[in-house]
């Protein structure tokens, strides 16, 4: 089995808004035969309680993740991450790795957090009654808050375009224009914080898009940099640690990468493709 195929390191659990316990995980990567398993719960945030942890149930996550850890020593190597985004309260300190993360927009009309991922008429909220009904002027001020998080120099930066969660058919806005381009190019500063980009498979699991995120083009891109990337699956249940995770290395070779880094518990070890 590849390296790449044995190390997943964006999962979330019943903690946050995964499906499975942290035992569940934890037993799953092993029966699974994976050498390592990072959890990655939602950072608390006041701004949205859906599916972030709070600070007693971040405590009961480090806490858990501890005993994990000793109970499953030498059958699988257990890190405890944090998945943050700009909106975060805790802490970025105390956890073995974090990932960097985008998930809502402020509407400087209405004074909401609204969230782009989840609800389409959130997002569709967001475009008319907080950016005029222009989803391209949404679209960019989703990847300025992409660059503000690189800019914290995250261990690995999450789907860099979930903007295009719910736009698989091009419902909200033309994903090929040049304006939704230049946006997205803009995020890419995050080469200059040294951050890894993950390829992440959740978006197709959950039958959202059937690219990953990023997408070729934007992978394309990073690689022409000498950008660094990991592969995850963003996996919220058992079923999904490492979906897709040979058809998002076929991606990284298409788009001209021969590396790809791996998250052990020794730290990120750069794998041939």
């Amino acid at each position: 089995m590849a390296d790449y195929k044995k190390s997943s390191v964006h999962c979330h659990s019943t903690m946050c808004d995964g499906k499975n316990t942290l035992q569940d995980m934890a037993s799953a990567a092993c029966a699974q035969g994976l050498t390592t398993l990072g959890f990655t719960g939602h950072s608390y945030t006041q701004r949205d309680r859906e599916y972030c942890m709070s600070p007693s149930r971040t405590a009961q996550y480090k806490a858990t993740i501890a005993k994990l850890k000793t109970e499953y020593k030498g059958k699988v190597d257990i890190l405890c991450g944090i998945e943050w985004d700009i909106l975060s309260e805790d802490k970025r300190t105390g956890y073995d790795y974090w990932i960097g993360s985008a998930h809502h927009l402020y509407g400087k009309n209405t004074g909401k957090y609204y969230e782009i991922d989840f609800r389409p008429q959130d997002l569709c909220d967001c475009i008319f009654d907080d950016f005029d009904g222009d989803p391209l002027a949404a679209v960019e001020a989703y990847y300025a808050e992409v660059a503000k998080v690189a800019a914290k120099g995250p261990d690995i930066l999450a789907h860099i375009d979930l903007i295009k969660k719910l736009n698989a058919n091009g419902e909200f806005f033309d994903e090929e224009s040049p304006r939704y381009k230049a946006a997205a190019l803009k995020a890419l500063a995050a080469k200059a914080y040294d951050c890894l980009l993950e390829v992440n498979t959740g978006g197709v699991y959950r039958g959202y898009r059937k690219d990953f995120y990023p997408g070729p083009w934007l992978l394309g891109e990073w690689q022409k940099m000498g950008g660094k990337v990991i592969i995850t699956a963003d996996a919220h249940d058992t079923a999904s640690l490492t979906f897709d995770f040979d058809e998002a290395a076929a991606a990284l070779r298409a788009a001209g990468f021969t590396q790809v880094d791996v998250l052990t518990v020794n730290g990120f070890e750069a794998q041939e493709l």
